[in-house]
């Protein structure tokens, strides 16, 4: 039976044309949701031309739209990363994009210690708003989240720092500890992290730091089914492993943004799904 476009599906394809994100992965997403390609072609081609918001990149040959300049990643080379007061074991790298995952991040004490923190005070996520730059509860994203502020505490600041290192980026230019939950059932839909570049919303965000250049995402928990970050470009999806983390950047030297960090967090099948987020920004973020 064809999936059918349900009022989440229509917000989640309405927030990506207006954030730019390619034709190809939103057609890739819903292949992936449940749609009959055709069918998802088609449902994209009349989104973009009634909005107009993606003319230009339906136009543009595959290659020429994708285009994009890998320069050295800031993460250091090498088997195993020492951040601050931890040895950080390099899983995997991938060149493009710029994705390495890593093992033993945070211990199994450390991660029980944020769940704990976090766990009475989680409130619905939010999403930036492309039009007006507010944080808005949609439903393609269905988690609980909380803030800490950076180097709050004895505790959080020495994250902040092994997470600095690990990213070789300055301290001063990341947000606070994000800590998700996704319960049974709950996912993110394909989407980026950076702010899209002439969105109304955008330039409220990036006056406080300037665009996002970089994401770490830290597993506090092992997931029992589903849950996996996935690249769909890329065609890469990364299991999540308690102490874990994956990290991807997105922006160049030369302010590029590589499309190919569309990603989303999987359904969770069976179990919850514990997470820790930190985003670097170009410059200090006040």
């Amino acid at each position: 039976m064809m999936r059918e476009m349900d009022a989440a599906w229509r917000e989640w394809l309405a927030t990506n044309v207006s954030r730019g994100c390619t034709p190809e992965s939103m057609v890739e997403a819903m292949v992936q949701g449940g749609f009959e390609i055709d069918a998802a072609r088609e449902i994209v081609r009349r989104a973009a031309s009634e909005t107009g918001a993606v003319a230009a990149v339906l136009a543009l040959p595959d290659d020429e739209a994708r285009a994009y300049d890998y320069d050295a990643c800031p993460v250091a080379a090498g088997n195993t990363v020492h951040a601050y007061d931890r040895d950080v074991t390099v899983r995997i790298r991938f060149e493009r994009p710029q994705v390495i995952a890593f093992d033993d991040v945070l211990s199994g004490e450390e991660c029980a210690e944020l769940i704990e923190r976090a766990r009475h005070r989680l409130k619905r996520s939010t999403t930036v708003n492309p039009e007006n730059g507010s944080e808005d509860v949609i439903q393609l994203r269905t988690s609980e989240g909380f803030w800490f502020q950076r180097c709050e505490d004895a505790f959080v600041e020495r994250l902040d720092r092994r997470i600095s290192e690990l990213m070789n980026w300055p301290l001063e230019h990341g947000e606070g500890l994000q800590i998700l939950h996704y319960r049974q059932g709950g996912e993110y839909r394909p989407h980026f992290d950076y702010f899209p570049p002439g969105q109304n919303g955008s330039a409220l965000h990036t006056a406080r730091g300037g665009q996002r250049v970089a994401t770490l995402i830290v597993y506090l928990s092992d997931v029992e089914g589903g849950g996996e970050t996935v690249f769909p470009d890329a065609g890469l999806a990364v299991m999540a492993r308690q102490g874990g983390a994956i990290y991807f950047r997105y922006m160049n030297g030369r302010r590029q943004l590589d499309p190919l960090t569309l990603h989303g967090g999987a359904p969770v099948t069976s179990g919850d799904k514990w997470i820790m987020t930190k985003w670097m920004r170009e410059r200090p973020y006040v």
